[in-house]
């Protein structure tokens, strides 16, 4: 069942009055929880505000400009199924990408990937001078 509700500007610190700089949804986008809606920005400190709950924007009751406390309106929110009265584990949950166990439980057999090449070995260091005299023959005796 999926219900329109309103999403409050939560707890912010301790500011009266904060001012919106930027706006990340628009009526019709699809969020997940988590998502960022708005980011504010007060003397001290910018913040972004994320979504509460999974759903569909319905209507913006903010615009850029505007000065927010905590507890404000800032957009109706078309909660998607399981996402009504708190609960945000439903559909956002479900659109996380799946964990790398179960990737690894469904993923076709395959050889495993070939080790990493040693590196090269290191060369020996270069002949000091006194190693690369000619070398003489030995006198020979008659």
């Amino acid at each position: 069942m999926t219900k329109e509700e309103d999403i409050l500007l939560p707890a912010i610190g301790d500011f009266d009055a904060v001012e919106i700089i930027e706006i990340a949804v628009n009526p019709g986008d699809i969020i997940a929880a988590e998502d960022t809606l708005l980011t504010l920005e007060s003397d001290k400190a910018t913040m972004d505000i994320p979504a509460p709950k999974a759903g569909e924007v319905k209507r913006l009751m903010v615009k850029v400009g505007d000065k927010v406390a905590e507890g404000a309106p800032i957009l109706r929110l078309l909660a998607s199924a399981g996402q009504s009265d708190g609960d945000s584990t439903g559909e956002a949950a479900r659109s996380e990408p799946e964990s790398a166990a179960t990737v690894a439980e469904t993923a076709p057999d395959t050889a495993p990937p070939a080790p990493p090449k040693p590196a090269e070995p290191t060369p020996p260091p270069a002949p000091s001078p006194a190693q690369t005299l000619p070398q003489t023959p030995a006198p020979t005796r008659a």
